[in-house]
């Protein structure tokens, strides 16, 4: 009888294990919650919290945060201290490769300059440095902080599992991805992208995704919020449009997905994993004898089974934490400083727009030399070519270039910085090509929706 009982128990701990830390990931990261009048998902109420507790101080803990990761790296690099070059978690985190070295130090340089308001104004001033210091990072700060805790309720207890098999005969043919990937998709399209980038970033590095998976999820389905897609339809005085302006959205970033993979530099990326063991076959597949719902329930309990204890899980959830935090804010901080100087200071982007006029007079778009210098500047961060195009009469133009800068996906002042200074397989130059690429596909498809709703 003992026997038996026991036996009931093991079969019941694994479902346990399964069903009630996922159900909790799927509330905390999925589920549409309305908060001040705008849809969000609980994670990002946890970091607002946070932001609201804190309020002025996030600043100052942050340009603590990256001042005290680039004094720890010199301090490394000088001293080769033992007991961080034997841990690979603290190694990675401060003895990083040269060129990221110094982007760390650049960044440690940007934020005290920043902080304290000493050095070239167009690096502490607020359309710079002032943006990424004060607007950007305290919201990072905060989602990194819930997200990396709370990440292995998604990732370690079989939800991916289960999600997998469901989604994969709908994610394959599609996007040629693994059904898992709608979660990441989910979680951004909700809450935030930066969520979707620590999740697949986290993903590959464990070996859930290979190389080609993570940077094509990375660069395509970290897609932007609902709420901040608001922002930016209500900057260009057009907020009565949000519901035909986010169709829109969704028609074009769906053309993006499907065609931007299939060309390089994506097209390009390996099936293989972080550690360069290539794929052996698709894990996902489904066995020959076997419904979706019953394999993905057996792949889920095989996983959940596997956690040894919920302490294992509290661990990694604060190494997800601090490595978000101490190694991506610093990268966040140099490279979207940077881009915004550019930006704010030089022609660059609006010499780079020029050839972009015969295209959208092709498509028709009204004041097309205007809307022109709006599109390459979305590189450098998502809101600038809403706050360029307030200024242009046609409402038409201003509904296209919304639309575009929320479908370009790409911007260097968050997500092209995070995807940078994460374990994502991407460069800099390949963020560009394909930031280029996703303007040329969704454009055509923004067009058409705009002159039938003007």
């Amino acid at each position: 009888m003992q026997d038996q009982v026991i036996s009931q128990s093991g079969k019941k701990s694994p479902w346990l294990m399964f069903a009630l830390p996922s159900l909790l990931g799927v509330f905390l990261f999925m589920a549409p919650v309305s908060y001040q009048d705008s849809l969000t998902i609980p994670i990002a109420i946890l970091a607002k919290s946070v932001q609201a507790v804190f309020g002025d101080m996030l600043p100052a803990i942050v340009t603590f945060v990256i001042a005290l990761t680039a004094i720890a790296s010199i301090i490394t690099k000088l001293l080769k201290p033992k007991a961080i070059l034997n841990s690979s978690f603290f190694s990675g985190l401060l003895n990083p490769s040269l060129p990221w070295f110094i982007v760390q130090q650049l960044g440690a340089i940007f934020v005290i300059m920043t902080y304290f308001g000493i050095g070239p104004e167009m690096i502490h001033h607020g359309d710079t440095g002032g943006l990424v210091l004060n607007d950007l990072l305290p919201v990072l700060f905060s989602v990194f902080l819930f997200a990396g805790l709370l990440l292995p309720l998604l990732l370690n207890f079989g939800l991916l599992e289960f999600v997998g098999a469901l989604f994969t005969r709908v994610m394959r043919p599609l996007f040629n991805l693994p059904g898992r990937s709608a979660v990441n998709c989910i979680a951004s399209w909700l809450g935030d992208g930066s969520v979707g980038v620590l999740m697949t970033s986290k993903q590959y590095e464990s070996k859930i995704y290979t190389e080609r998976e993570a940077a094509v999820i990375g660069t395509t389905f970290t897609a932007v919020s609902i709420t901040f897609s608001l922002v930016v339809i209500a900057q260009v005085n057009l907020e009565h449009m949000f519901a035909p302006f986010y169709m829109t959205v969704c028609l074009a970033g769906l053309a993006a997905a499907v065609i931007v993979p299939r060309l390089p530099p994506l097209s390009w990326k390996k099936d293989r994993y972080i550690d360069g063991e290539p794929v052996k076959g698709d894990i996902e597949a489904l066995p020959e004898g076997k419904t979706v719902v019953g394999f993905g329930l057996e792949q889920a309990l095989e996983k959940a089974s596997q956690v040894k204890s919920l302490r294992s899980m509290v661990v990694e959830g604060i190494k997800n934490a601090i490595d978000m935090i101490f190694g991506v804010l610093p990268v966040v901080m140099a490279i979207g400083t940077i881009a915004l100087v550019i930006a704010e200071n030089t022609p660059v982007f609006s010499l780079l727009g020029q050839p972009f006029i015969p295209f959208l007079e092709l498509l028709r778009i009204p004041e097309a030399a205007a809307a022109s210098e709006t599109i390459v500047v979305g590189f450098a961060d998502m809101f600038l070519p809403s706050i360029l195009a307030s200024g242009i009469e046609s409402d038409l133009t201003r509904f296209v270039i919304a639309a575009m800068s929320v479908t370009q996906l790409i911007y260097m002042s968050e997500i092209g910085a995070l995807l940078i200074g994460s374990k994502i397989p991407v460069k800099p130059w390949e963020l560009f090509m394909i930031f280029i690429l996703r303007t040329l596909v969704t454009l055509p498809v923004i067009a058409m929706m705009a002159h039938i709703f003007f």
